[in-house]
């Protein structure tokens, strides 16, 4: 077993996710934050919100990027440690929805780093969220 195949099964047994808001409505905050109430329990499955990215295995991207975050989304993503996958959570990360043809929008946040999984919606609910999560880790581990 080498060792990325190490950190991914690692990864699988308890994501540390952070999160990371890009001019968000805050509708897509409060589901994620929803979503680890003990209402759903995401700790259950091991899912833990953290406050640095240095400790994250996985971030959550909600909210359009826009010019003045554009440059703070790439530096999180550079200092998160690898592998870390990207989730992006709702409507205007994953295709900008209404900001679409906005002066300031710099494209969905799949065009500055790379995302492993999208959950549209919004906002999504949490059980989209929890459902999107629990699939991504189920593609990490190949039984998708």
């Amino acid at each position: 077993m080498n060792s990325t195949s190490i950190k991914i099964k690692a990864l699988t047994k308890s994501i540390w996710v952070f999160h990371v808001a890009c001019s968000p409505c805050n509708n897509c905050d409060i589901e994620i934050l929803d979503a680890l109430t003990p209402r759903y329990d995401l700790e259950r499955f091991g899912i833990q919100l953290v406050g640095s990215v240095r400790h994250a295995d996985a971030l959550l991207v909600t909210g359009m990027v826009n010019k003045k975050v554009v440059d703070r989304v790439k530096r999180l993503y550079e200092q998160a440690p690898k592998p870390c996958v990207v989730i992006a959570v709702g409507g205007c990360a994953c295709s900008e929805t209404i900001f679409r043809d906005s002066y300031n929008a710099c494209g969905p946040i799949d065009k500055i780093i790379p995302v492993n999984a999208y959950i549209p919606g919004c906002p999504p609910k949490p059980e989209a969220i929890i459902m999107g999560v629990v699939k991504l880790v189920k593609a990490l581990k190949g039984e998708s």
